[in-house]
């Protein structure tokens, strides 16, 4: 029986859905950060549990071919890569093995999950940082990024998956703050101000918005601090200082003060043009969001005659960005300054055929149901906790005949799916997109059908079938279910 301390030698043979290694031993799951599949390890057990224990990995006896050299120099202590020590083919690898496994596991549900798709850099991906801003030995602002399951600070000059300007204006921030005896925040004895360095990038117009989150909005210095970094930084056409000075892991406040600029940017996603403020959603990859998105506009297969609904709608990128395409378009948001960025989002492209609601999505989803409102086809894009079942009924309840929904975490899209698919749909698709590379996560989009609706019943006939019986039934405009019966003829 394994025992803390215990050093074993074993191989690594999966991945856990949070990037670690797995091993077995004695009929013991071990989860081992920063191993890889294939490597043979001498592993010091810290910490057992029952039926699965936690090691570390002391030496690599024989390496994995899919191990590489991190490019990152903090990668084992920095909290925000999980796979700079594998090659990317083998992480895109490991993404699928994950998504598969809980649409097995969870879902039960044995559908197509196809190859993981990816976006064409690796690096310098993200157009938004959060840096935390902390405080060193001396009482200096630093800033970098958590470590692992902590708040302590790691400080990180150039993290490889910003773009080098977002490093460059956290680096030169703490810098001026610290001339200008501004304090980063003391997490334990809640002193200080800047508790992070909060940055957007608008990836087509090149816009930086500087959001400070500040435990208050007036504090010495600070017009200083602004003045000089947007004189050295031009590309920033904003500054904004939130106010958070709640004992709380939630990064932003609820207040916002304009220091500079219109306190928003303008970036374009799919040829629509949005407004994005610090509290708006936005894919933080926004090449592969692109593709994500135009992935559930061809899978939904709309028409100019038809409503979509978009749930979870941010600043209605997604929605908006199929609006061309359809009769009209509701949109359902939780957050206001998202919603009303969207409502000016559609007013600059000219739309009359957008409507924007501002509630959560369950309340929405049972307003909408009320109202005898039948939607075409659905996009959900929820937040990682998944989808409300009352959200989900009322979706059903309106049967809807296709359903795009696009997930930051498979498990909770699974699921989801799961209890969709009890409700008559199938699920005809997962598509894993790596919008994330370097880290744990994965970005997915899964097409479900009714199952009695026209599009099932023409994907799942044989073609064979479904030209003979179109052949004898030119009247009909429609397939009706009877198609099925035609094969004992």
């Amino acid at each position: 029986m394994l025992k803390k301390n215990d050093i074993i030698t074993t191989e690594i043979i999966d991945y856990s859905s949070d990037g670690n290694g797995v091993a077995r031993y004695d009929n013991m799951v071990i989860f081992v950060p920063f191993t890889a599949v294939g490597d043979v390890c001498e592993i010091k057990i810290v910490k057992v549990l029952s039926g699965y224990s936690f090691g570390r990995c002391e030496k690599i006896i024989t390496p994995s071919a899919d191990r590489v050299t991190p490019a990152c120099p903090i990668s084992r202590s920095c909290g925000g890569c999980d796979f700079q020590h594998i090659s990317y083919e083998a992480e895109k690898r490991a993404k699928h093995s994950f998504v598969k496994s809980a649409f097995e596991r969870i879902a039960k549900l044995d559908c197509e999950v196809r190859p993981t798709m990816s976006c064409d850099e690796a690096e310098r991906y993200r157009n938004k940082a959060q840096f935390p801003v902390s405080c060193d030995e001396n009482g200096k602002a630093v800033t970098g990024f958590y470590a692992q399951r902590s708040h302590r600070v790691i400080p990180c000059e150039d993290c490889l998956l910003q773009p080098v300007e977002l490093n460059e204006i956290a680096q030169r921030t703490v810098q001026l703050m610290n001339k200008l005896n501004i304090k980063g925040y003391n997490e334990e004895k809640r002193t200080g101000i800047v508790r992070h360095i909060y940055l957007r990038k608008a990836w087509v117009t090149g816009q930086i918005m500087l959001c400070l989150v500040c435990t208050k909005a007036e504090f010495i210095n600070k017009e200083q601090l602004c003045n000089q970094l947007k004189e050295e930084f031009p590309a920033i056409s904003t500054i904004v200082i939130n106010v958070n000075n709640k004992n709380t892991n939630v990064i932003l406040g609820e207040e916002n003060y304009t220091v500079y600029g219109e306190g928003k940017i303008t970036d374009q996603l799919c040829g629509v043009e949005i407004e994005i403020s610090p509290h708006s959603f936005y894919q933080v990859n926004h090449d592969g969001a692109q593709q994500l998105y135009n992935i559930a506009k061809d899978a939904l297969m709309l028409q100019s005659h038809e409503i979509l609904l978009d749930m979870y709608c941010g600043a209605g990128s997604i929605g908006l960005s199929m609006a061309d395409k359809i009769d009209s378009l509701v949109g359902v948001e939780i957050i206001p300054q998202a919603v009303e960025n969207a409502k000016i989002n559609a007013k600059k492209m000219g739309l009359d055929n957008a409507r924007f609601i501002c509630a959560d999505a369950k309340d929405a989803a049972k307003m909408l149901v009320e109202e005898n409102f039948l939607p075409d086809a659905v996009v959900v894009d929820p937040p990682r906790k998944g989808c409300d079942q009352e959200t989900l009924d009322a979706i059903i309840s309106m049967d809807v005949p296709r359903i795009a929904m696009i997930s930051c975490n498979h498990a909770t899209a699974a699921r989801d799916c799961k209890y969709l698919a009890e409700h008559g749909y199938s699920v005809e698709f997962v598509q894993p997109y790596d919008m994330f590379p370097r880290t744990k996560h994965i970005e997915l989009i899964c097409l479900l059908i009714k199952k009695d609706s026209q599009y099932y019943l023409e994907s799942h006939i044989d073609p064979k079938w479904l030209a003979r019986f179109q052949e004898a039934n030119k009247e009909f405009s429609m397939l009706k279910p009877i198609v099925i019966d035609l094969r004992d003829e």
